[in-house]
């Protein structure tokens, strides 16, 4: 995280896993548990609207989310690992204790609130001494609710499983395959693929996710350079690739409404997310031999196009641009504590409300959408 999440061809420790599992034969036998303190802010402000829309809300009526990670990794031979990798995948929250729906008769609060869990055992290989190829099993839970959503109700195939319906939670399993390889004493590359991640239904919220309340998590696929720049400096790039589009409740505009087709119908609308490229860049610098330090950038454009703000008053994912730093101090005896810090750059996007969507009507105007983030991690490492 110190290095803004590069890691495919740079694995460090027990996480290694979480991007990219060939990693997880050059660790060696660790374990490591952390805790990030992580601390979006987002709203909309609305202008121009005919239906007494007009106003700034505030979407952060929750503002900080502790996410905790574990990894756990064990040589069974000079040539084979086998471990596992525990942490949050992903995840989106809104919390408008000022319903940006006030106006039609939304009393109390609007938002929605997402967490992915994946628990991800990991077998990974040496195949030669400098390279080596891994797999995980990507066991994943995710837990979704949404509330103040009734202005929607006319345009959902199943009302009563719109919004308001308390906590869901839906179970499904994917794969991530890697590979890395030492090219040089001075060169690593290393590539992995991570297969859409097929989950179980959110029954309750059948009126609104596509296809009756099916929300998969989306495949993504990356490749990275490691270079050993001096034996204290170390430069890493990584480009990734989220495949966005191939999950209808995420992918799918809501245009498709116009066509005739409900929240919640078959291949019905969504967020309207375009895929996302990914490029990140991380520089790792060993002052001596008790501490390291670490900085990175990581940068692409953001998936929300300005034609889709109306859904996405509720999942802002507007951020392009993040600044992270980092440092490891060794603590004698193979244990070392880990620090990182991100800022994740603001940035706004406008798009127009439409002045009529079939069965109701959103009155136009202008709405724009906001975030910026900030987030602070701890870890703890022991190699035994």
């Amino acid at each position: 995280k110190g290095m803004a999440g590069v890691g495919i061809a740079l694995p460090q420790d027990a996480m290694a896993a979480a991007t990219n599992p060939a990693g997880m034969a050059l660790v060696g036998s660790r374990m490591d548990v952390g805790l990030d303190v992580f601390m979006p802010a987002r709203d909309t402000t609305i202008s121009g609207n005919g239906a007494g829309l007009n106003g700034s809300y505030d979407g952060d009526g929750r503002d900080k989310f502790f996410v905790p990670d574990f990894g756990f990794n064990r040589m069974v031979n000079p040539n084979l690992a086998i471990g596992v990798s525990v942490y949050g995948n992903g995840g989106m929250n809104t919390t408008y204790e000022k319903s940006p729906f006030a106006a039609w008769g939304v009393t109390g609060t609007t938002g929605v609130d997402l967490t992915q869990l994946f628990i991800a055992p990991t077998v990974a290989y040496k195949i030669t001494p400098d390279h080596a190829v891994g797999i995980s099993l990507n066991l994943a839970h995710q837990r979704f609710s949404a509330y103040g959503l009734q202005p929607f109700a006319m345009m959902s195939s199943d009302p009563t499983k719109l919004t308001n319906k308390g906590e869901d939670s839906s179970s499904g399993w994917g794969v991530r395959i890697g590979w890395t390889g030492r090219m040089s004493d001075m060169v690593t590359l290393g590539a992995t693929y991570q297969s859409k991640t097929k989950m179980g239904k959110f029954k309750d919220y059948a009126g609104l996710f596509a296809d009756g309340g099916d929300f998969d998590i989306p495949a993504n696929y990356g490749v990275g350079i490691a270079v050993k720049a001096t034996p204290k400096l170390t430069i890493a790039a990584d480009v990734q690739q989220i495949d966005y589009s191939g999950v209808p409740a995420v992918g799918n505009s809501m245009a498709v409404l116009m066509s005739g087709v409900p929240l919640g119908g078959a291949n019905g609308p969504g967020f309207g997310w375009r895929d996302m490229t990914v490029f990140k860049l991380g520089a790792s610098y060993a002052v001596n031999d008790k501490l390291t330090v670490r900085g990175g950038l990581s940068f692409g454009r953001q998936p929300i196009p300005s034609s889709e703000v109306t859904f996405n008053m509720l999942a802002p994912g507007v951020i392009e641009n993040h600044l992270t730093l980092g440092a490891t101090w060794q603590l004698g005896d193979g244990k070392e504590l880990s620090v990182a810090y991100m800022h994740g750059f603001e940035k706004t996007v406008s798009g127009g409300l439409p002045p009529g969507m079939p069965p109701a009507g959103f009155g136009g105007g202008t709405a724009d959408l906001r975030m910026h983030q900030n987030s602070l991690g701890v870890a703890f490492g022991w190699r035994f």
